[in-house]
């Protein structure tokens, strides 16, 4: 091990935990951390998808992994965390689960698809931030890396509950670094653009956006190059633009009123992140 990956991990060691982690930003980062010598948690639903990342993470790097098949809807999913967890140091906590695999108007789903948003995007962040932070706080050193959305910074047809969960993540990334900087934890709101995950690829492929799983999303970012950004820019907090798109939208719709914002995205609405027109509303 470099000395590079040394201080890495002794700063944000000897564990982490990335919620999210089957495929996509959250595999490439646990990935990434692994290759700098950090044990890692896997976190996601799937449990065969798990324990094949973690089995290729484990002969790459040598590195401890656990995988732990956890739905961060449930109410208990916290409970279970805690448990599964109990006997390590985490010095590091990457959420990057809830993505919305739909994109649908906000009448066209059952408000139990919006509520299950919110307690996988706000109250399980919340939740995890609390129960880890102290420790970190105590031994002066860590990190937490809450992955954001281009969809939070403004609101826009097709991802109500969605781009709302993901503005709640942002600020409250800015929030606990104005909190726990000093303290020698380093936060990070992960912001991203679009893309290329297997999630919006599977997406595109059935909108008929995408020719087949194979293709890559023309103009989006790697996971791997967006993980990479994360790991580089964990001390930069609290607000990370991760890709070209999602800072030149910043720039642009910060300058404008919130209302001309709004309008406007409506105006450009449709595309890999949303429909063209309205789906059918549930009575």
């Amino acid at each position: 091990m470099g000395q590079e990956s040394a201080d890495f991990a002794d700063r944000y060691g000897p564990w982490a935990l990335v919620a999210g982690a089957s495929e996509g930003v959250g595999a490439a980062f646990a990935r990434g951390v692994a290759e700098l010598g950090i044990n890692v948690v896997l976190l996601a639903r799937r449990q065969t998808v798990l324990d094949e990342v973690a089995a290729s993470i484990a002969a790459a790097t040598g590195v401890e992994v656990r995988a732990v098949a956890v739905d961060l809807a449930d109410d208990d999913a916290m409970a279970s965390l805690a448990a599964a967890t109990h006997d390590l140091e985490v010095g590091l906590l990457m959420y990057c689960a809830g993505a919305d695999p739909s994109y649908r108007h906000f009448l066209a789903e059952p408000v139990e698809t919006a509520l299950a948003m919110v307690a996988r995007n706000c109250a399980r962040p919340v939740e995890l931030c609390h129960h880890f932070a102290g420790p970190m706080a105590a031994r002066g050193a860590g990190g937490i890396v809450l992955v954001s959305s281009g969809g939070g910074l403004i609101g826009a047809p097709n991802m109500v509950a969605y781009g709302a969960t993901k503005a709640f993540d942002m600020v409250m990334a800015e929030a606990l670094w104005a909190e726990l900087h000093d303290q020698g934890v380093d936060v990070l709101g992960l912001v991203l653009g679009l893309t290329d995950t297997p999630a919006l690829r599977r997406l595109m492929v059935k909108r008929g956006q995408l020719a087949s799983l194979d293709d890559p999303v023309t103009g989006a970012a790697s996971a791997e190059a967006v993980a990479a950004d994360a790991i580089a820019n964990l001390a930069n907090g609290p607000t990370w633009l991760a890709g070209d798109d999602v800072r030149l939208g910043f720039a642009h719709l910060g300058a404008m009123p919130r209302n001309d914002a709004v309008q406007l995205m409506i105006d450009v609405a449709g595309g890999a992140m949303g429909s063209d027109t309205p789906e059918e509303t549930i009575p």
